[in-house]
């Protein structure tokens, strides 16, 4: 196999991989109950790994998240509803536990801040686009040109500057 079709090969390998979603959930974890189970993993999948902070419990292999996994199977067991798991996950871990977090007075501003800094962006590009579309607009009669004597001066050193023995 010639280098250029290999690296195309090992390319194509690791998107298709990478493209998988892991499941770390081991199957000593696995509910009897195909509902139950269903109900757990769907919970996994909205809670934080507190290690690796960026996956789901559901993907993640640190001994914490297999803790977590193993906590909302024993609450949905013990009969709690999917809001019981999840406000016990968060009475005893906090908001960080969510992978996306509530909407509430704590989260006002998380929630906030990327709309608006999407309209300030916005804005602030219009703006710039109308000052760049029309410059002369933004400075008015303010700046003031060159004076009758300077304007003559200016005139004397072009002419001097490409004189006769100067190419133009």
């Amino acid at each position: 196999m010639r280098p250029r079709n290999l690296a195309a090969a090992v390319l194509a390998a690791t998107l298709m991989l990478g493209a998988m979603p892991a499941r770390a959930v081991l199957p000593d974890e696995i509910m009897a109950d195909p509902a139950k189970e269903a109900r757990a993993r769907e919970l996994s999948r909205e809670l934080r790994c507190m290690v690796c902070q960026n996956q789901s419990i559901d993907d993640s292999e640190a001994p914490l998240a297999r803790d977590l996994r193993l906590l909302v199977r024993e609450r949905i067991a013990a009969g709690d509803s999917d809001r019981q798991v999840i406000d016990f996950l968060v009475a005893r871990y906090g908001e960080f536990v969510l992978l996306k977090p509530r909407l509430n007075e704590h989260t006002l501003l998380l929630w906030l801040t990327p709309p608006l800094a999407l309209l300030l962006g916005g804005f602030a590009l219009w703006r710039l686009g109308r000052r760049k579309a029309n410059p002369a607009a933004g400075e008015g009669d303010s700046t003031p040109g060159l004076t009758s004597d300077e304007q003559a001066r200016l005139e004397r050193l072009l002419a001097a500057e490409s004189g006769p023995d100067r190419p133009v």
